[in-house]
């Protein structure tokens, strides 16, 4: 009877794997299928190639053919975002992390200032993009990339800050000691060798900003108009006059996933070992 429950409740668990499975890549073969479809096919339920409508390839070529430099732009455009905000945030939260990681604080305890960086998460985008506006308009920064740079590293650098230092933690501090001893300053310690200890959070990191900073859109929306705006705009920006041009977006979704998805598969190895290292603690 037992061996019975077993098998039973193993079934089931297939069954569950399979439908979260298919829950998870069902938008990404919408996208795929509806990127081929035409315009009338759209909107009427056809799912299977060759059997319920023809495949096309009109919509790749219209988006290179005509849409091409626009296309171009908002990918260098989300490239170098993502870029600079991932690798100013890690940046900036590697020195925090260890600061909070090896010294003890007696105004603002180490809990509370972990607590603060955290809370910059629950604070809502939509409460801060009119002051950052304000501030963009008043610097001249409007519809440039190192305002979204910098807003996007404000957003992100929260994961940074708390990921490494936990991972700072959990590294021996009588490695630095013997650094210390041997003429090394605390900085060249830091660098020398806290910094290599921990590279695949470092890695782990960086893929986490990125993913965060590279599907940001509320302030890309805002901050830009033209020159400077990121994929997410130019999807959003799909939309006609008889409604959502679902075809090209779905053509542009799939392009705007391909440089995330191959950074994250090139480093995953160190995505999971870092992870698994920098877990966020209380």
């Amino acid at each position: 009877m037992s061996k019975k429950r077993h098998g039973i409740v193993e079934i089931l668990l297939w069954i569950v794997v399979v439908i979260v499975v298919l829950w998870v890549i069902s938008p990404f073969y919408w996208a795929v299928i509806t990127s081929f479809k035409k315009p009338s096919d759209v909107f009427r339920l056809s799912s299977i190639p060759w059997i319920q409508f023809q495949p096309t390839l009109n919509n790749w070529q219209t988006e290179f053919n005509q849409r091409g430099p626009e296309i171009t732009r908002g990918l260098l455009n989300s490239v170098t975002i993502a870029v600079g905000a991932s690798v100013l945030a890690v940046f900036l939260g590697s020195l925090a992390g260890y600061g909070l990681a090896r010294h003890r604080y007696t105004k603002w305890r180490n809990q509370s200032m972990s607590f603060w960086f955290l809370s910059q998460r629950f604070l809502p985008p939509a409460a801060t993009v009119i002051p950052f506006f304000l501030l963009m308009k008043s610097l001249k920064l409007l519809d440039t990339q190192i305002a979204l740079i910098l807003v996007n590293t404000t957003f992100v650098m929260p994961f940074a800050v708390l990921i490494m230092r936990d991972m700072f933690k959990e590294l021996p501090v009588e490695l630095e000691e013997a650094a210390w001893v041997d003429g090394c300053s605390r900085w060249q310690s830091f660098v020398r060798i806290a910094l290599p200890l921990a590279a695949p959070a470092l890695v782990a990191t960086v893929i986490i900003c990125f993913a965060f900073a590279w599907n940001e859109f509320l302030f890309a929306l805002v901050l830009t108009y033209k020159k400077a705006s990121p994929m997410t705009v130019v999807i959003a920006g799909t939309e006609h006059t008889q409604g959502v041009q679902f075809w090209y977006v779905s053509t542009r979704l799939l392009l705007a996933i391909i440089p995330p998805t191959i950074l994250a598969l090139t480093v995953q190895k160190y995505i999971v070992r870092g992870l698994t290292m920098g877990a966020v603690k209380g």
